[in-house]
Order: structure tokens, then sequence, then C-alpha cells
């Protein structure tokens, strides 16, 4: 068999499983996954290697109307998605049925094929799933339209047989010895430290903070890191460290663990808030945080 290698982009609104999918495709966690919407800003490449095949997943920002120029500079990485990908991905929810006009005229017009992955299909009975694969059908006219369950993995294996047949033949895009994502330790360092976040505080406070690695210094037994953790208000400083500080030795605490679970080692992690007055409109900021 020849080899085949591509890239298949992941898009859809916030909060219907995109990040589970493609954690669930991975068989790894390499994207935040919370009950909370947004919790994807940066386009993620995970590369998924096997002896005949080689394909890189993009999880992207979920598509929402925008707030803030944070939101823009998301949004404008959904876009590139749709003209570098061999394979688009679109992900909606079985009781989801609505799209933007312009996203509906932009995936009508992709040259490349088009699936639509009607996900938490286990949340509903059949009628309400043959209903919907006929609606994204009537309205998409996709390659195909696929019911699954990225929680339970249902239907992921017919998906990845799907996506490897249309692949174009050729050489792997990354080293398969190593590679298993275009980003650094650094980045899923901020990312895993988001997560826990977005899973600790509630309301506003985790969509006005951005995590930054300032230092990160390796060793054999153990590696240390200085993290900054920027907010867009005093009040939401007060917040994020708690009385006394226990909410923030709390975050320190689990997001410690967490990141020993993912690099298999020990780490020692110091954490300070920082206060950006409304970074998230901060041109200056945004390119930073590295928001293009």
């Amino acid at each position: 068999m020849s080899h085949k290698s591509g890239f298949v982009n992941i898009i859809g609104k916030p909060n219907v499983g995109k990040s589970t999918l493609l954690n669930a495709l991975m068989g790894q966690d390499l994207s935040v996954v919370t009950p909370k919407a947004q919790t994807t800003r940066h386009r993620i490449k995970a590369i998924l290697n096997h002896e005949d095949y080689q394909v890189v997943f993009s999880d992207t920002p979920g598509i929402m109307k925008p707030a803030y120029k944070l939101h823009e500079r998301m949004l404008h990485s959904v876009e590139e998605t749709l003209t570098d990908a061999d394979v688009v991905l679109y992900v909606t929810e079985l009781k989801d049925r609505n799209i933007d006009d312009d996203l509906l005229f932009k995936l009508q017009g992709l040259l490349s094929p088009l699936y639509v992955l009607i996900n938490k299909v286990d949340t509903g009975e059949q009628a309400a799933v043959v209903a919907a694969v006929e609606h994204w059908k009537n309205i998409l006219n996709p390659a195909m339209v696929l019911p699954v369950s990225a929680l339970h993995k249902f239907q992921l294996d017919v998906l990845l047989d799907k996506i490897v047949n249309v692949l174009p033949e050729g050489p792997a895009y990354f080293d398969k010895d190593q590679d298993i994502s275009d980003r650094n330790v650094r980045f899923f360092v901020t990312e895993i430290i988001r997560g826990q976040i977005l899973q600790q505080y509630q309301k506003e406070i985790p969509y006005s903070v951005e995590v930054v690695v300032d230092e990160y210094k390796e060793s054999p037994e153990i590696d240390r890191m200085r993290v900054l953790i920027y907010c867009a208000r005093e009040s939401q400083k007060a917040i994020l460290l708690g009385h006394k500080g226990a909410a923030m030795k709390k975050l320190g605490t689990d997001s410690r663990k967490k990141i020993e679970e993912f690099i298999q080692k020990k780490v020692y992690i110091e954490i300070t808030v920082k206060v950006a007055d409304d970074w998230r409109d901060d041109d200056k900021m945004l390119k930073r945080f590295g928001y293009q």
C-alpha cells in the first residue's frame, strides 16, 4: 500500500465537542476540554502517525460573533483552515440546525471534501438523528454526513477510514518518530493551566485571562517554570488569587499534576498574576500572546 499524508481541519461553533473529537482521534489530550465555550483559542495541529499514513488534524477556535479583537484574530485562524485542507470536518451537534450565512457560503464553495459530523448523537433518539442527517445533506450537500459521539468514540473508526481513503499519496509532513503536534511543550503547559482556570473559576474570569510561560528550565530530575497569568482588571486578579492565595494555590497544585502527567516528569511551577488592562483589544498584547 502506498503512503498517504494530508491535512484535516476541524471547525464548528463553540461547545460542539471539537476538542473532544480531536483528543479521541489522537488517543490523548492535546486540546482543552471543558463544558464551557471558547476553550480553544489557538489553532492546534495534532499529528496522527501510522505505517501507511500521516493525518495532520487542526483544531480551531469555535466560530462566534466577535466581541473583542481577540475574537477577530481567532476567527481569522478558522478562515485560514478553509484554504489549506485536504478534508474539512464541520462539527455540529444533534440539536443544532443553524449556520451563519457567511460560513454557509464558504462551506458550499469548498474545493476540498466536506464531512459534516453530527456529534453527541447519544443524547437523542434515532428519529432526531435521521432528521439531522437529512437537514445537513440538504443545506450543505457534503461528501458525507456522519452521526458520531466523540465522548464515546462512536463511529470514529469509520470517520478515520473515510479520511485516509481520500488523502493524497505522499510522504509524511512531520517526523513520525517524534512529532505529535507542531506546538512545543511550553504551549501545552499554558493550555493545561488555562484548562484548569476554566474548570476552577466561574463567569467572566476564564475568558479574561491569558497564560504565558515566562521561563522554562529543564533538568534530568525536574523541570522548573515561571508562569504569568494576565487578567484584564484588578478585581479579576483578586478573584484569581482568592482569600489568602488559596485559589491560586489550588490552581498551581492541580496544574502541576496535569503537567507532570503530560510530560511524564516532575515539575515545579511558580505562578504570578499580572493585570494588563483590556488586553483582549490591545494589538500589541495580542501579538505577544501569539494571535496574529
